[in-house]
Order: structure tokens, then C-alpha cells, then sequence
């Protein structure tokens, strides 16, 4: 068959499609590592397994049609994965750019030591959402269970529900928006004004996953900074 430019755009833009029913999560994973940006693809009866779309490394499309086990779309750079249903343990682990979007809920640690990107989490995300964080945007549609933005470094989290206990313990830099209500706050952690700057951010963020919330109807909390100052009558004298 004689390939012409309109042949190559049609398999550029035609999805491929894997079946976790019919095949593993190390196929497909095999073959996302080698995708190149603009390549999209389609993965139905994912079953709850674990680690799919792991170590995404380039602009492609991922649409996974059901609920997903521990750490999917993990390491991800540069992909946008879209999860049609509920995640486990660790979605977007350690995720340096790109966007995930959970339409359903997910459990702990979601986001967790994220350097970069977007990930938004339609319903509700359970304990230590954030944890850790080093940069990555989180917009949570629902709540967020206890300890979430435990020592996290950089970034935001965006509520639009209610907080679980100990939000923000040990919190550095990060900056954690919340409609709701929160149980209890974290060492360190403290209420903060809202400016303009912080509407506008907020607004920005709220916009990015879809949202029509009113970034006036949130609270700001960030670091009292008193942690990780010194503090001369805390030393020890000898």
C-alpha cells in the first residue's frame, strides 16, 4: 500500500486498543514506554490490576475504561491519562508533568511525592492525598481523608469538599485550598489570607480541571514556618 501524508496522520490519530482481559499489564506497559507524542490509545476490562500505565514517557493519550489497582499512571511525563473509574493505592505516584484524571474516587496516597503535572480526582480521595508532594497540582472534587499534605514540599491542593484530621502536618511550601470543612490541622500548619494573587491562582486551577467552583468560598492554609527555622532557645547547651 502506497503510504501517503494523509495514511501517516490517520495512524497517528487512530487509537489502539488493549484488552487486560486478553492480555497483561507488562504488554501494555512495553508498549507505552515506546509511544511517541501524539500516539493514543484505549484500554478496556482493566479489572483492578496494578501498575498500569506505569513510567509514561511522552505526549500520548490514555483512556482506561474501569477501575485500577495500586500506583496506575505512575512516574507519568507527558501523558494524559484519563481513568474512567476508581484508582487504588498511589495514582500518579511520583508524577513529573501531564495530567490524571480519576472520574471516580481514590484511595491513599494519591499524588504522593509528585514532582509535577495535573491530577484531578472527580470524587473523593481518602488519607495522605499529597503526601509529600514536591510541585505536582491537585484539584479533589469531594474530601480528602486524614494526613493529607503530610510534608508537602511544593505544589497545590485544591478541596472542594471537606478535609480529614492533621491536614498539612509538618507542611513546608505547599499551598492547600479547601471549600469544605477541616477536622483538625497539622503541626505547623495554619490558616492563611487570600489574597488576590491567590484567587487568581485558584480560579486558574479550578478552571484547568474542569471546575465552576468560586475560589471566594475557599480557605487557604500553608506553613506557620516554624519547623524548619532555627531557633536558638531550642538548642541543647553544653
Amino acid at each position: 500500500m502506497t503510504t501517503t501524508l494523509d495514511n501517516v496522520e490517520a495512524q497517528r490519530t487512530s487509537v489502539q486498543t488493549f484488552d487486560l482481559k486478553l492480555g497483561g499489564v507488562r504488554e501494555l506497559n512495553k508498549t507505552l514506554h515506546h509511544a511517541t507524542d501524539g500516539d493514543t490509545f484505549a484500554v478496556d476490562h482493566p479489572g483492578g490490576k496494578h501498575s498500569i500505565a506505569v513510567g509514561v514517557n511522552a505526549e500520548v493519550d490514555i483512556e482506561i475504561n474501569g477501575h485500577v489497582g495500586y500506583y496506575a499512571a505512575g512516574m507519568n511525563q507527558g501523558g494524559r491519562v484519563t481513568i474512567n473509574g476508581n484508582a487504588g493505592v498511589g495514582v500518579a505516584e511520583n508524577m513529573m508533568s501531564g495530567t490524571v484524571h480519576v472520574t471516580g474516587d481514590a484511595s491513599q496516597s494519591a499524588g504522593a511525592t509528585a514532582h509535577g503535572g495535573l491530577l484531578v480526582i472527580d470524587g473523593n480521595a481518602s488519607a495522605r492525598c499529597g503526601i509529600s508532594m514536591k510541585g505536582i497540582d491537585i484539584v479533589v472534587g469531594g474530601n480528602i481523608g486524614h494526613m493529607s499534605a503530610f510534608m508537602a514540599q511544593a505544589g497545590r491542593l485544591v478541596v472542594c469538599g471537606d478535609a480529614g484530621e492533621a491536614l498539612g502536618d509538618s507542611i513546608y511550601e505547599a499551598r492547600l485550598y479547601v471549600k469544605g470543612t477541616v477536622a483538625s490541622l497539622g503541626a505547623d500548619c495554619i490558616a492563611k489570607e487570600m489574597r488576590e494573587e491567590h484567587l487568581a491562582e485558584l480560579g486558574e486551577l479550578l478552571r484547568a480541571a474542569g471546575r465552576d467552583d468560586d475560589p471566594a468560598d475557599f480557605t487557604r492554609y500553608g506553613s506557620a514556618r516554624t519547623l524548619y527555622n532555627f531557633h536558638v532557645d531550642n538548642s541543647s547547651a553544653y
